[in-house]
């Protein structure tokens, strides 16, 4: 064959595969649709890729394998794509409760889970008590430790209601500002008294403290410390969203015979970041998905052995009869990974194989009391979409 007629033929192969490219869309989608290129990982490593396994001394395989070209010698494609990720995503809700919260994320990167519980720990706005005006207090308590301990009583209050205070300015009106009044006193000759939050008194039309100004005219008002134009409780959103403290039992000071606190207490809106007690969680945390597998039958006396190794009842034994038992994974998602079923030897790690799932976690939130769990998740998400729209602005 000429010279003439292998460049032909070149010719027509590249324009078959122009043709074919053109068929079947992209040439990421038509790589992806020819046959010699397998779809999915050999069982093995789609194991090593999506599973942690956990030794007796180490998790070993802990690496979250994302960039696209990690098995190009296999000629898979591992790259991030959006329409797998909105097939695959999901969350699945275990429990809920008025203060906490448990629900699977499926489908997501580790990177975007820790995401989320930095948001909800530093980002997500509550109200709390940033300023104290004392008149009185013979207390043992200082002032300055009792004002800290009164900013990290859990209010309850929708700080979506509230605008954030205005740090140049003097201005604490109604939409920015909550007070609270105490005023407590142990009378002499009577036994001491615990003073608890339950004695905290909501003021819906602001201080009643008289601010110290002396240029005021003696013929005008006394000022106070907030400028009120209408009573809060008398706003069409507040009686739907009733401000208040979320546990009345929580102890403030203890006095003696003779002893008083008289102070007022002004909330403002803030986040975690400026200072943890406006955060909006006790605490958010998650952990991977357990997988526990039996790699070979435990029976009989080792079934017992397997069973009562484990603290938190992970494992159950059955009946197969003939008077044989055998030893069964009941509840895998209960394992704490301590370990205890894989010592006592390699003979044991030859039986049972403890893995954690790479992109299944189990998101637990537990709130303070400003807002439900499930609407500080909520939150949470507006957040971080927030984020994600400046990133893609700024970058446009």
């Amino acid at each position: 064959m000429s010279e003439v007629d292998d460049s032909m033929s070149e010719v027509e192969e590249q324009e078959e595969l122009q043709r074919k490219k053109e068929e079947n869309g992209s040439g990421l989608d038509y790589i992806l649709s020819l046959e010699s290129v397998p779809s999915k990982l050999p069982p093995r490593l789609e194991e090593l890729k999506t599973r942690v396994f956990c030794k007796s001394d180490a998790p070993v395989h802990t690496d979250t394998i994302q960039y696209s070209g990690a098995y190009a010698a296999l000629r898979v494609d591992n790259s991030l794509r959006l329409d797998n990720f909105c097939q695959n995503f999901k969350i699945e809700l275990i429990r809920l409760t008025d203060d906490d919260m448990e629900f699977d994320m499926i489908g997501i990167d580790p990177a975007l889970a820790n995401a989320f519980r930095r948001i909800l720990i530093s980002e997500v706005p509550t109200m709390a008590i940033e300023r104290v005006y004392i008149a009185n207090n013979t207390s043992v308590i200082q002032d300055e430790v009792l004002s800290h301990r009164l900013g990290l009583i859990p209010i309850r209050a929708d700080p979506r209601l509230f605008e954030y205070p205005d740090t140049t300015g003097t201005d604490k009106n109604e939409k920015n500002t909550i007070v609270f009044k105490l005023h407590v006193r142990c009378e002499v000759g009577q036994p001491r008294i615990t003073v608890k939050t339950r004695e905290l008194e909501w003021l819906p039309h602001g201080s009643e403290l008289h601010s110290e100004d002396n240029n005021r005219d003696a013929s005008s008002k006394p000022r106070t410390f907030t400028s009120f134009n209408c009573s809060q409780d008398s706003l069409p959103e507040f009686p739907k969203s009733p401000i208040g403290i979320k546990d009345s039992d929580i102890i403030i000071a203890k006095l003696g015979p003779g002893q008083e606190i008289e102070l007022e207490a002004h909330a403002v809106k803030g986040i975690g970041k400026t200072h943890a007690k406006w955060s909006p969680v006790a605490t958010a945390w998650y952990r991977m998905l357990p997988e526990v597998v039996l790699l070979e039958e435990v029976k009989d006396e080792l079934a017992e052995e397997l069973k009562n190794k484990c603290p938190v009842g992970v494992f159950d034994i059955e009946d197969i009869g003939k008077g044989k038992r055998r030893a069964t994974v009941a509840r895998p998602r209960a394992c704490t990974l301590c370990r205890e079923c894989i010592r006592g030897g390699k003979e044991w790690e030859d039986r049972v194989s403890l893995r954690r799932v790479k992109d299944h976690f189990i998101f637990t939130i537990e709130s303070t009391g400003a807002l439900p769990p499930e609407e500080l998740f909520t939150e949470a998400v507006k957040i971080l979409e927030d984020k994600c729209e400046r990133v893609i602005m700024e970058l446009s």
